[in-house]
Parts: structure tokens; sequence; C-alpha cells
């Protein structure tokens, strides 16, 4: 990263944040930090914040919420939503794979299934507690992981 392609188009330097629409906050803190472990960074009315990794974040938005632009001083922030479950995969190691199988069923989430990829990635699907779709993957999913 940090040059541009041959198309001259500028760099990204990847994904800083992600968000998923839940209906009850306190319960997607409950699983997002309570099942996942990520680390709540802000709270607020509409969004709340976690550290998915580096540079990397989660937001868990109050479905209907952000559906209005939200202006202040420095700028305007545009509303924002999904309609149906959203997807988003976490990155995981590969030795830790059986390990977040055996936590997920611990703490009475429902394994929707597993998968190996051609390129020998493997995933666990499963649904967070508004029906959104997460899924735990390994290196090997995709060839540029």
């Amino acid at each position: 990263m940090g040059t541009p392609n041959s198309q001259g188009t500028p760099p990204l330097d990847g994904i800083l944040e992600t968000p998923v629409y839940v209906e009850d906050a306190e319960r997607a803190d409950r699983f997002y930090a309570g099942v996942l472990g990520l680390t709540r960074m802000s709270a607020g009315p509409r969004i709340q914040a976690y550290s998915a990794g580096p540079a990397q974040t989660l937001l868990v938005c109050r479905r209907g919420a952000t559906d209005d632009d939200v202006v202040t001083e420095d700028g305007t922030v545009p509303g924002h939503r999904s309609a149906g479950p959203a997807h988003m995969a976490f990155r995981i190691p590969d030795d830790q794979f059986d390990a977040w199988l055996a936590h997920l069923r611990a703490n009475d989430v429902a394994v929707y299934s597993t998968m190996r990829w051609p390129r020998g990635g493997r995933s666990v699907y499963f649904h967070d507690p508004d029906g959104n779709v997460l899924e735990l993957a390994t290196p090997g999913v995709w060839a540029n992981y």
C-alpha cells in the first residue's frame, strides 16, 4: 500500500470500519463484547464502536437511529442503513479454529455451518442475536489472506 496503482488510483490502506445494524444495543453489547471479546471503544444512543483488530472498527448501529444525516459544526455524517441480515467475517489464526468452535458452543451460539475452502482456509458461520451472518475465517479463504 502507499503507491498509486497502474491506473493512477490513489492507494487505500484497508477497511477502517464496518457497520452492523441491530435492534437492541445492550443485547448486541453482551454478544460482541461478552461472546466475541471485542473491546467497546465508545457508546452512544445511535452507535457503539468496538475494536475488531489493529486499525479496524466494528460499528454496531441501532437500527433506524442512523438513517438521517448528522450535521455538526465540523461537517456532516451521511445517514446510512441496511435492510435484512448483513454479513461480515473476522480473521482468526488457523490453529484457533477448533477453540473458537468450542467457545461458540460453550456460549450457546448455534453454529450454522462450517466450510473448507479450495485454498485451504476454513470458515465457521453463525448468527448474532439480530440475525446478522457472522463468519470466523482462517488464512486461505481469499488469495490475499
